[in-house]
Order: structure tokens, then C-alpha cells, then sequence
């Protein structure tokens, strides 16, 4: 394993920890920006566990290849936070409840907001009723970009 994967694991574990403790405080940073929440701690939500989405991507690739991401960001703290309230806000075609499961990290890339100067993606598999087979999303936790439903999917309201 090298240096940079071995570095950006234990982040990612160290994410996934932080992740399930409450955190009182909350961070004003941001090094990413998008057009309609320039600050990517602005995102807003249904509730404290659901990111508030409002259109559907018409980008076919967009979440569904490693080179277009979902792009969720925020304060290092809250990354897979982030990463669970936008697969909350998903609903499927005719609006049915999903499910989700992480099914590992890949596709190492270079960021600036990651650990030294990288990161992984997380890949996740996600069910419906009615769904033939699982479709599988790509997220990247470190990097931040205006945030929409994949095509095929839509969102809670």
C-alpha cells in the first residue's frame, strides 16, 4: 500500500469515528465554492440528518462514474455526515424510499482538501422497490460542489 493511500485510510477512519460522535461546534470555513451556497456549510436541510435538494441533474454521468463525483465537502468533521445526508434526500423514480450501503472507498485523486493533498472516493450501492438490479454512486467527501439528484432519481421535499 503506498504512502498516500495508507495516510488517506486512517483518515478515513478517523472521519467515520468522528463521524458518529455529536459535535456542538461548527466550522465557517470553506475552500470550495458553487454558484448558488458559495459556502459550502450554507447547504440547507430538511433536518439535521437531510441535506434540502432542490433540481435533478441532467448531467447522465453525474455520481455515476468516478470522473463526476458527487461532490458533498464540508468541514473535515461532518464529511460522512454529509455523504449520509444527501443519500437521505434521494428518493427513487416514483419517489420510493432507498437504501443505502457504503460498499468501500476507491479511485484514489488529488485535492487540496484532503490528507496530504488527497483523497478516496466512497462508492455506494443503492436499492428501491422495484429496482432490477443495484446502482452504484460515487461521492467524494472532501470537495464541494452545488448539489442535485442524480438522473433516475428524485428527492425528498
Amino acid at each position: 500500500m503506498t504512502k498516500l493511500m495508507y495516510v488517506v485510510a486512517i483518515g478515513l477512519l478517523f472521519a467515520q469515528c468522528s463521524a458518529s460522535k455529536k459535535s456542538s461546534s461548527s466550522s465557517s470555513s470553506s475552500s470550495a465554492s458553487s454558484s448558488k451556497y458559495p459556502n459550502k456549510n450554507t447547504m440547507p436541510r430538511l433536518d439535521e440528518q437531510t441535506f434540502q435538494l432542490t433540481e435533478v441533474s441532467t448531467d447522465e454521468t453525474y455520481g455515476y462514474t468516478e470522473s463526476n463525483p458527487i461532490r458533498v465537502g464540508g468541514p473535515f468533521s461532518d464529511a460522512v455526515k454529509n455523504e449520509q445526508r444527501f443519500l437521505n434526500a434521494l428518493l427513487g423514480p416514483d419517489n420510493q424510499v432507498i437504501k443505502y450501503r457504503r460498499t468501500g472507498s476507491c479511485c484514489p485523486f488529488a485535492t487540496s482538501n484532503g490528507i496530504m493533498d488527497g483523497g478516496l472516493l466512497d462508492r455506494y450501492e443503492i436499492t428501491y422497490e422495484g429496482l432490477e438490479k443495484p446502482i452504484y454512486l460515487f461521492v467524494n467527501m472532501y470537495d464541494y460542489e452545488y448539489l442535485k439528484a442524480p438522473k433516475g432519481f428524485t428527492f425528498k421535499k
